[in-house]
């Protein structure tokens, strides 16, 4: 019996060295991560190809000009060009032009429960040296530390990013991470 207790208690505490729960928000904040970089690559190369980013191609006259700015909206967004079509089951110009492959619409953030937790935004501001940005909402305690300790937290509106100071408005447990309002929630931003 005593074995066994033993073998419990060390079972107990591995488990909670080991946090699956945290371990399974971290590599899902890194498949965000590394999605929302492909998303502003594909974005990036559209352009150059293009000369046009593809929300001025998908809806000709509302942004004329690559200096427009562009508001925040979910990659699902037709004039993100991911896909074209509600539930995201139609081709978007990223995907038809090779920029993207077609398995990316398989993706967690495009087929997961839509929620603003869930999404990824894209964006970008007036100006033409003014980059694209992607972000996301990492679950990740981990991944929320590290953004407040470098200071790459953001609130994203219209099309604007603002970078959230001091420490008493960023930290991991603030339920400003997870507000479920794109205009209030938390979020880091690609590129960094």
């Amino acid at each position: 019996m005593i074995v066994i207790g033993l073998l419990g208690a060390i079972a107990l505490i591995v488990i909670a060295a080991i946090n699956p729960i945290e371990q399974s928000n971290r590599a899902r904040d890194t498949r965000y991560k590394a999605d929302a970089g492909q998303l502003i690559s594909a974005i990036d190369r559209y352009f150059v190809g293009q000369a046009a980013f593809p929300w001025m191609t998908v809806t000709p006259g509302s942004y004329d000009s690559p200096d427009d700015a562009f508001p925040y909206t979910t990659a699902t967004d037709a004039n993100i060009g991911l896909c074209t079509a509600a539930g995201c089951t139609v081709d978007g110009v990223l995907i038809q032009n090779n920029e993207l492959k077609t398995e990316f619409r398989q993706r967690d953030f495009v087929k997961g429960t839509p929620s603003v937790a869930n999404s990824i935004f894209v964006g970008k501001a007036i100006g033409s040296s003014t980059s694209v940005y992607a972000c996301f909402n990492p679950l990740s305690k981990s991944i929320r530390d590290k953004a407040c300790t470098d200071g790459k937290v953001y609130t994203i509106s219209d099309s604007t990013r603002t970078a959230v100071t001091g420490a008493a408005n960023c930290g991991s447990s603030l339920a400003a991470w997870s507000t479920g309002v794109a205009t209030t929630q938390l979020v880091v931003c690609l590129p960094e």
